[in-house]
């Protein structure tokens, strides 16, 4: 077999057997696939489709490139993951407030893809944290603590290491395949027994439509239990950001802000519908409902908070960050707010654009050695149906440089839309994929 061939069928729209699957994905892994043929390969995915087979094929192949890690606890090992939306950092929450509950959560995370943020990069922003640990680490963290928020080691699925970082850069991350095998290759690989999937829908999502969601959140449900891992997923809301701030050490903030109880909404909700699904399915909640109680419970009482400070501690941040967390986070030195031109209501938010100010803040990555600032981003940010009067703030921008705050605010502009009347407001939680 050669990457040659492989890539010629796929152009040809032609599903490539099993067999060579795996053998693209251990040449991923090994160096006998080349950068060029990895972009080669992942446009070729993302233009013509594998198919469901194809998807399966490829999904196990990448987790098996490496190592799949192996459990004795005295509970259920479970995992969540989210599709990439704006502002959204509810895996800071979900982690934590599982393992309050009795299940054990490593979670393999991933950096910014595109205009969204990446849970590794929000991690990292918090001084002394490092995500990429040995599996040695993992165990005794998640063993001790109950979670861990880290990222795939060389070991872990090292067939999607590569194919990810190609993916980010050559324009091909809307890819269904792509997506699922990427996810669930890194999710199989740390064998949870349950998983749950947040599948963003909307303006800030990579998959804009109802039908688009619909059809990633069934690729990934049917790829993951077909391997079997009970796994069931959620179609979200991403038509705003799901916290009110964009950016790593802001989304942090945001974070901290729910876990300690000064903080509502979309965030808190989200974390209780994610978490109480997986707590049904890992069998620790009678029902979907007796698992959201569970998860509300820990994050009302402080439980989860104390959780992810221990977790913090764990892998290298500061003992006391939950105490006084705004101390440590990254400071930007520019700080503006934007401010509405007219008086109206929030109709529209285009979620993309939002992250994509970020991106250009130096929030993310446009190639991949960029390295990110944690500091940048934007917080405040309005919220659909909100009425908003002449002069008052849209979002505040935190930038390191004058001149990238000047463009982000006419981003800022370009983005949210104000009309005569209020919007009526989506669900959350438009559909279970169970």
């Amino acid at each position: 077999m050669d990457a040659r061939a492989i890539i010629a069928r796929l152009r040809r729209k032609e599903t490539p057997s099993a067999d060579e699957l795996t053998w693209f994905a251990q040449g991923l892994a090994d160096g006998a696939v080349s950068d060029a043929q990895a972009g080669a390969f992942a446009m070729a995915v993302c233009l013509n489709g594998l198919g469901e087979a194809g998807r399966r094929a490829l999904t196990l192949a990448m987790r098996d490139s490496g190592d799949v890690l192996t459990w004795d606890l005295p509970g259920p090992v479970v995992d969540k993951h989210s599709t990439g939306g704006v502002g959204d950092c509810t895996s800071l929450l979900v982690a934590p407030a599982l393992a309050e509950c009795g299940a054990y959560v490593p979670m393999i995370s991933g950096r910014g893809l595109g205009h969204t943020g990446g849970t590794l990069d929000k991690m990292e922003a918090i001084p002394g944290v490092t995500t990429q640990i040995s599996e040695e680490r993992l165990a005794a963290v998640v063993g001790e603590v109950g979670c861990a928020i880290v990222g795939a080691t060389g070991q872990i699925a090292p067939a999607d290491k590569r194919l990810y970082a190609v993916r980010d850069v050559t324009a091909t991350v809307e890819s269904l395949d792509l997506i699922t095998a990427s996810i669930l290759s890194k999710k199989l690989a740390a064998a949870p027994q349950a998983l749950v999937m947040d599948v963003k829908c909307g303006s800030g999502a990579f998959m804009k439509t109802a039908d688009d969601a619909r059809a990633l959140a069934r690729s990934l449900v049917g790829t993951a239990n077909a391997a079997g891992c009970k796994t069931s997923a959620l179609i979200t809301d991403m038509n705003q950001p799901l916290a009110p701030a964009l950016g790593n050490a802001l989304e942090v903030d945001a974070v901290m802000e729910a876990l300690t109880g000064t903080a509502g909404g979309p965030l808190i909700e989200a974390t209780v519908s994610l978490g109480g699904q997986v707590l049904f399915d890992g069998g620790l909640a009678d029902s979907v409902d007796a698992g959201e109680a569970q998860i509300r419970t820990v994050l009302a009482q402080g439980r989860a908070a104390e959780r992810f400070g221990r977790m913090i501690y764990a892998i290298g941040g500061p003992l006391e960050f939950v105490d006084n967390w705004r101390r440590f986070l990254p400071e930007a030195s520019v700080i503006r707010e934007v401010l509405a031109r007219e008086t109206g209501y929030v109709t529209a938010i285009d979620g993309e654009a939002l992250g994509l100010s970020v991106v250009h803040l130096g929030g993310g990555r446009l190639v991949e050695s960029d390295v990110v600032d944690p500091a940048v981003g934007l917080s405040s940010v309005v919220r659909l149906g909100q009425k908003i009067h002449k002069g008052d703030p849209l979002a505040v921008i935190h930038a390191n440089r004058e001149e990238a705050a000047v463009l982000a605010e006419r981003a800022v502009r370009g983005a949210i839309e104000l009309g005569d009347m209020s919007a009526t407001l989506p669900d959350l939680i438009h559909e279970r994929i169970v």
